[in-house]
C-alpha cells in the first residue's frame, strides 16, 4: 500500500513533526519521508481532504459488537470498518457473546474473524465461566490466545473474595482484570440516576452510592492483593475522588469514562426517550464536572465510546424494559470534542494503548503508518445518515457534534468514509 497524504496537520505530542503541516509519504504500509512538500513522482494515490490532521490510531478499550451470537446487532466484519470510518486503528472487544467468550478456542476464533483487517481487534476474556461471576473462566489460556484484559462486561464482581482471588492469580502473568462499578443491592431496579429528574418522572432510580461503594470494595481488595484492576465506565464524582486517592497511594489502578458520560446529563430523560437508557446512567451536572476535572487532571486515564449496539426491538418499548446501551464509534470524536480541546481529545483517545498493551506508532519516519485522519473543526448534527452500525440506537441523534471523522490508515490498508 503506497499512498501520499496532502497537507495535513499533524498531532502527535511525540513525534518532531507536532504541530507542523506536512505531506506523508506512506510505502509499504511505513511512513517514508515526512516533509513541507513531496512531489508524487511515482504516481501514488493522493489523499487530499479539507482541514485535514492525522494522529496516532485511535484506540477504545469498550466495544461490543456482538458475533457470535448477535449478530442482528453487529458482526466483527462491519463493525470494524465502523470502527476505522470512525478514526479508530484498534478496539478492546467484549465477551458480552453467545456463547460468552470465555476460553482460548474463542479468543482464537475472534482473531482469526478480524484478520487482514485495517483495524486490529483486541480480544477480552470473561473473567468468569459464561460471565456468570461464579468461578474464573480460563484467564492464563485467554492470556496466551490473546487476550488483553478480563471482564464480564456490565455485570459487577459480588464476590469479593473472587475479585481478590483474580487479582492474585493473573498478577502472575501481568493480566488486566476489569470490574464494573456497581453494588447491584444498592441499584436495585434503578433504571436511571436517582435525583429529582427520577423523582419527577417517576422512575426508579439508581444512586451514585452503588457506584462508589464497588469501587470503594475493589480498591481496597487491590491494596491487598496488588495487581492490575481497570474500573470501566465511572460516572460519579464519588468515583473520581476515591480513584485519585488510591492513585495517590500508587496503587496499580486505571479507568475510563463513557464520552456520553461526559457530553449529557439526566435532563435528557424528560421524554422518556429510551436512546438515553445507559449503563452507568447518566448524571447530573456536579458529577459531569468532576468527570471533566478528572480528565484535566489524569485521574481518568482514557474515554470510550461504550459501543453497545442493540436491535430497535430492544430500544423502542416502555422505559423500564428497554435495553440498556448506545453504539457510539461514530460520535465518539465530534461528541468528545464538544467538552475538551483537539489535543486533549487526540491524548484520550490514544491514553488506552499502554494499559492495554495495544503497540503504538509515533508520526516519524521509518515507523509503521497507524493513523487517523479527521478535520477536527467541522459541526453538525448527529442522524442516522452519520451511522455506519447494522443498529442505529445512538444516544447523540439530533445533538450537535464538532469534528468529524475522515477514516484510518493502517495494517497496510486505508479506510476513508
Amino acid at each position: 500500500m503506497n499512498v501520499l497524504i496532502k497537507s495535513a496537520t499533524i498531532i502527535d505530542a511525540k513525534s518532531n513533526h507536532h504541530n507542523t503541516t506536512q505531506d506523508i509519504l506512506i510505502e509499504k504500509g511505513i511512513i517514508s519521508k515526512i516533509a513541507k512538500n513531496i512531489k508524487n513522482t511515482n504516481n501514488y494515490k493522493e489523499i487530499t481532504l479539507e482541514n485535514l490532521h492525522v494522529s496516532q490510531g485511535w484506540f477504545d478499550s469498550n466495544v461490543c459488537f456482538g458475533e457470535p451470537g448477535f449478530e442482528d446487532r453487529e458482526t466483527i466484519e462491519n463493525g470494524l470498518k465502523t470502527a476505522g470510518k470512525s478514526g479508530f486503528t484498534s478496539v478492546a472487544l467484549q465477551a458480552n457473546t453467545l456463547p460468552v467468550i470465555d476460553t482460548n478456542a474463542s479468543i482464537s476464533f475472534l482473531k482469526t474473524k478480524a484478520q487482514n483487517n485495517a483495524v486490529n481487534l483486541y480480544p477480552i476474556g470473561a473473567l468468569t465461566i459464561k460471565s456468570d461471576g461464579v468461578d474464573l473462566a480460563e484467564l492464563f489460556d485467554m492470556k496466551n490466545a490473546g487476550a488483553v484484559a478480563f471482564s464480564d462486561y456490565k455485570k459487577p464482581i459480588k464476590n469479593p473474595n473472587l475479585l481478590k482471588i483474580a487479582l492474585q492469580y493473573a498478577s502472575n502473568f501481568e493480566g488486566l482484570v476489569c470490574s464494573y462499578p456497581q453494588e447491584n443491592k444498592i441499584a436495585g431496579n434503578g433504571v436511571m440516576n436517582e435525583h429529582i429528574t427520577s423523582t419527577g418522572l417517576g422512575l426508579k432510580g439508581n444512586p451514585n452510592l452503588a457506584e462508589a461503594l464497588q469501587i470503594a470494595r475493589d480498591l481496597y481488595i487491590l491494596e491487598y492483593t496488588g495487581g492490575k484492576l481497570h474500573i470501566p465506565t465511572i460516572s460519579t464524582l464519588e468515583a473520581v475522588n476515591l480513584i485519585r486517592e488510591a492513585k495517590q497511594k500508587k496503587l496499580n489502578v486505571t479507568c475510563s469514562v463513557a464520552i456520553h458520560n461526559l457530553c449529557l446529563t439526566d435532563n435528557e430523560l424528560s421524554d422518556f426517550e429510551t436512546k438515553y437508557k445507559v449503563l452507568p446512567p447518566l448524571r447530573t451536572q456536579q458529577d459531569v464536572n468532576a468527570l471533566l476535572e478528572g480528565l484535566k487532571d489524569g485521574t481518568i486515564d482514557m474515554v470510550t465510546s461504550d459501543h453497545n449496539p442493540q436491535t430497535i426491538e430492544n430500544k423502542k418499548m416502555e422505559f423500564d424494559y428497554a435495553s440498556y446501551g448506545t453504539i457510539g464509534l461514530e460520535s465518539a470524536f465530534g461528541a468528545l470534542q464538544t467538552v475538551v480541546t483537539t489535543k486533549k481529545a487526540i491524548q484520550l483517545l490514544t491514553n488506552g494503548k499502554q494499559t492495554f498493551n495495544v503497540n503504538t506508532h509515533m508520526i516519524t519516519e521509518g515507523e509503521k503508518a497507524d493513523l487517523a485522519l479527521f478535520n477536527p473543526t467541522y459541526t453538525y448534527n448527529f442522524s442516522t445518515e452519520n451511522i455506519i452500525s447494522k443498529s442505529k440506537n445512538s444516544i447523540f441523534i439530533n445533538h450537535k457534534l464538532k469534528g468529524k471523522a475522515y477514516g484510518v490508515i493502517a495494517n497496510k490498508k486505508i479506510v476513508l468514509q
